[in-house]
This record gives structure tokens, sequence and C-alpha cells, in this order.
């Protein structure tokens, strides 16, 4: 069974997490130091979730949910969504998907907005499943 929790407290057991998930999100990008995550979880506009496999006790996916107020009302959006390869294809997206969504509503938050590469088959059919549309937009980003 898996059970997903919002992290109140950065442990060794949770850097160890991100370690062994955030690469099979992105290789070009490191995880997150210790300190780092305690910034993220000491922020009132952040949320981070966490998917616990019950039977054996492993954190075996995470999701980032950032609030931000703009003119039009507030706003969330879903990040650095990681499910462990072992155990994809058992719902943990999609049980982080859900939390993050109950937390947004909960918060008042006009919107949840998310980015998936096309590669992302899986993922990006769990979003529309879910309701998510694909917006017509183009998404830029320059890098700092």
């Amino acid at each position: 069974m898996i059970h997903v929790t919002e992290l109140v407290e950065i442990t060794d057991e949770v850097v160890a997490a991100f370690d062994h998930l955030i690469p099979q999100l992105s290789a070009s990008n490191p995880p997150p130091s210790p300190d780092a995550l305690k910034q993220m979880a000491a922020d009132p506009n952040i949320v981070l979730f966490i998917a616990r496999d019950t039977d054996s006790d492993a954190i075996v996916g995470t999701l980032t949910l950032a609030f931000f107020r703009i003119p039009t009302g507030l706003q969330a959006r879903i990040e650095d969504v990681v499910v462990d390869e072992v155990v994809r294809g058992r719902g943990v997206g999609e049980l982080l998907t859900n939390a993050a969504i109950d937390r947004a509503q909960g918060e008042g938050a006009k919107a949840v907005g998310l980015t998936s590469r096309p590669a992302r088959e899986a993922a990006n059919r769990l979003y529309l499943r879910m309701g998510f549309e694909v917006r017509e937009t183009n998404v830029y980003r320059l890098k700092l």
C-alpha cells in the first residue's frame, strides 16, 4: 500500500530518498542538498509530498507543490514529480498528484499547473485522465 504525506522534517532518510529519486527525473540536475531541502520544507509557499510504500517502508515518490500569488489570484504549480522506477504503474503518481490538488484547493488556488515532457507518455496520459488540459501556449526558459 502507498501512503502520501507532506514532509515536515528533513531526515537522513529523506535526503537519501531525494538522492535516489531525482536522478530518475533528470540526469542534468543534481539532487538537492540537505540544506536546500530544509529551506524548501520551511518555505510557506512550497509543499513537499512523499509517497511511502507501507510494506517496505521505503520512500518511493515525491512531488513539489509551489504556490504563488499574481494579480489574477493564487496559483499552484506541480513540479518535480518522481516515482521510483520499481513501483511505476502502481498509482503512486496519481496519489501524489491528488494530494497536491487537494492541498491547492484547500489553500484557495484558482488553478494547478504543471509541465511534462512529451517523452513521459505514461505521466502525460495520467494528467489527461485526471482532468488536466493541454494549454495552447509556448513555454520558455532562460538559463541563468
